[in-house]
């Protein structure tokens, strides 16, 4: 059981989750209000499109939102790119798909294996692998034209990622620019941190450094 003690200092931590809800989800405001305008109005042109799955362009814009205009201009060259590679090996494979159910499935599998050992790595590797992946998913009820499929995810990416960053420069967070900006002016070796106050000797050379070299 815990002891008074430790009772009272969880009591001071959760202190601030005391205060109005307004003010704790106020910081969220901004991405709320972009995530939900950039995904409606993807939707909605991708609709009057006529475009038969419009959710794969309310994702792209999801998608895309970071920190800032800068990262989330990144964030939709990598889901671009990423995209049309990816309807690029779906064209590749699904000859091969249609060969039968095993053949679906296996290749489903592989494309999953591919996506989880690169996303984490780069967001727009991981891409290709997911995006045929999710085409081929939509072929688990019976085989369909590819044409079709392809035209449909290039539309709604280029859609999704063009409505994404237009809601993403009307609805900017100002808050989260200035952290961002203050850690990319900040510090970044030991010595200009003043971490480092005396030099070290090279074990190499013998010479003297100060801090550690970016």
């Amino acid at each position: 059981m815990p002891e008074a003690d430790d009772l009272a200092a969880l009591g001071t931590e959760l202190a601030p989750l005391s205060r109005p809800l307004w003010r704790l989800l106020g910081p969220l405001a901004p991405l709320a209000v972009r995530t939900a305008l950039g995904c409606a109005l993807a939707g909605y042109v991708s609709l009057a499109l006529g475009i038969g799955r419009p959710y794969w362009a309310l994702v792209t814009a999801a998608s895309l939102y970071q920190a800032n205009l800068t990262l989330t201009w990144g964030r939709g060259v990598q889901r671009v790119v990423g995209n049309l590679l990816g309807v690029l090996l779906f064209a590749a494979l699904v000859p091969l798909a249609h060969t039968g159910e095993v053949a679906l499935v296996l290749c489903c599998l592989a494309l999953n294996f591919g996506a989880e050992a690169l996303i984490g790595r780069n967001y727009w590797l991981g891409s290709v692998c997911v995006t045929p992946m999710a085409l081929l998913i939509t072929e688990f009820t019976g085989f369909q034209e590819p044409g079709r499929l392809i035209t449909e995810r290039v539309v709604d990416t280029l859609v999704g990622a063009l409505v994404g960053l237009v809601a993403a420069v009307a609805v900017p967070d100002r808050r989260w620019q200035r952290v961002v900006r203050t850690e990319r002016t900040g510090p970044r070796t030991l010595a200009a941190t003043g971490r480092s106050q005396n030099p070290h000797p090279d074990q190499r050379t013998g010479d003297t450094t100060e801090g550690v070299r970016p």
